[in-house]
């Protein structure tokens, strides 16, 4: 039985915590770190739990089904699980979450030195695409590529960026805006969604999965066993990562009260911290931490399209990565425009298909559990995903006037009370007679 060393999976562990380290994870934090303010505590926490939390979970139920996207849906039938899957992987595949690993390292880490450029923008993108087709051709290689030589590269660059954080703040914590005045936890919760780290983490499962057995692991045991410790490692790592970055937002208010983005606090901090060096540090940071992210999505992506069409893999990555290259060009404010009514749809299905999973072994027959409260939770996300995209006049009043509706949580309550009447029901009808003959 082959097991792995200890250096092997501790590179397991960082391959998987720079899988997840992307665009939004460095983007996002400061910028809801500078508006939580003096309740930057509770925020994190909230953040924590969709942005941590939620893809480490994600990570254990695709470890215990033993499989992926695919085997995690299977209770809703096949079409609703295809469907699923397709939209969670085009999501966080071509149409938006790899597109934005380009454009946000672009946005942070090379306009300080090359200005808004479209010409700029082209340029680094294609370079940026042609390194990720070459990582992602020969996918089973990825644990040496990403986890042990380009990963401990990018922790020494966040080591260095998270302590000046801490022990050198741009000044003292600044006051809430009036969207975390009053809902803190809430607000850090729906932040913690624009990572996509919970899409993402549906998808990683196999790549972890597929890194494991490429060093010759076959014990499904052990497949799982090492996925649960890649998972956790990568939890700590980016928790690390959150809070340190949340404490130099709420700390930049008078230094970049005027930034519009995540990337903006970055780049005032480190310029005002480091001064040029700075930029140049901030460049490798997110750079790094965005390619890692992109040959993880597009390998993931790549192997499905290519079992789900019966294509080879090659080709499907090489359209994929072209069709990125021009979604990218878009540019990172259009992009986060889009994708965000698009990830409020999405995420109550994956909260409430990896809950369901992490549970099944409550339910006599997962298909009558699974089938009500993903359909409800699909009527809620379409709700959610419509109010988001500014169609609000398009949505019943009734659905505005649930509890937490105005934070984008009205699915929840609905759910709930679907579960409970679905695990009821189950309980009462007892086995299949499939399952009893």
């Amino acid at each position: 039985m082959t097991r792995l060393k200890s250096l092997d999976l501790l590179a397991l562990g960082f391959m998987t915590f720079a899988l997840f380290l992307g665009a939004g994870n460095i983007i996002f934090p400061p910028s809801a770190g500078m508006a939580a303010g003096e309740n930057l505590a509770q925020a994190a926490i909230g953040f924590l739990l969709t942005g941590v939390g939620l893809p480490l979970l994600t990570v254990v139920a695709l470890a215990r089904v033993g499989g992926g996207l695919p085997t995690l849906t299977a209770p809703i039938g096949r079409f609703a699980g295809v469907a699923l899957a397709v939209a969670v992987y085009l999501a966080i595949g071509p149409l938006f979450a790899t597109p934005r690993t380009a454009v946000a390292s672009f946005e942070v880490g090379i306009v300080p030195f090359t200005g808004e450029s479209a010409t700029a923008l082209f340029a680094y993108t294609t370079a940026y695409f042609a390194a990720v087709l070459f990582l992602v051709l020969n996918p089973g290689q990825l644990l040496d590529r990403v986890g042990k030589i380009i990963t401990p590269v990018l922790i020494a660059a966040l080591l260095v960026l998270g302590c000046a954080a801490l022990f050198a703040p741009a000044g003292d914590i600044g006051v809430s805006t009036s969207e975390y005045r009053n809902a803190a936890l809430t607000q850090g919760f729906l932040q913690g969604y624009l990572t996509m780290d919970a899409l993402g983490a549906l998808v990683f499962g196999i790549v972890i999965a597929t890194a494991i057995r490429d060093r010759g692991v076959s014990e499904p045991s052990l497949i799982t066993r090492y996925s649960v410790i890649a998972g956790i490692i990568a939890a700590i790592g980016l928790s690390l990562v959150y809070l340190s970055l949340f404490y130099l937002g709420a700390t930049s208010q008078e230094l970049a009260g005027d930034a519009q983005n995540g990337g903006q606090i970055l780049t005032a901090y480190v310029q005002h911290t480091f001064g040029s060096a700075g930029i140049v540090l901030l460049a490798v940071v997110i750079t790094l931490a965005c390619l890692t992210t992109g040959v993880g999505l597009m390998a993931a992506c790549g192997e499905f399209f290519s079992d789900l069409l019966k294509v080879p893999y090659k080709p499907v990555v090489i359209v994929l990565t072209l069709f990125s290259l021009a979604v990218s060009n878009q540019g990172l404010t259009q992009l986060i425009a889009v994708s965000v009514p698009v990830l409020v749809g999405l995420y109550p299905l994956a909260i409430v298909l990896v809950a369901l999973s992490l549970a099944d072994r409550l339910w006599v027959s997962s298909s009558r559990v699974f089938v009500p409260v993903m359909a409800v939770a699909l009527v809620f996300g379409v709700v959610d995903g419509l109010a988001a995209a500014g169609f609000s006049q398009l949505v019943p009043d009734l659905f505005g006037r649930l509890p937490l509706a105005g934070q984008s949580l009205g699915w929840l309550v609905p759910v709930l009370v679907t579960l409970a009447l679905a695990a009821t029901v189950d309980r009462a009808l007892g086995k299949p007679q499939a399952q009893l003959a």
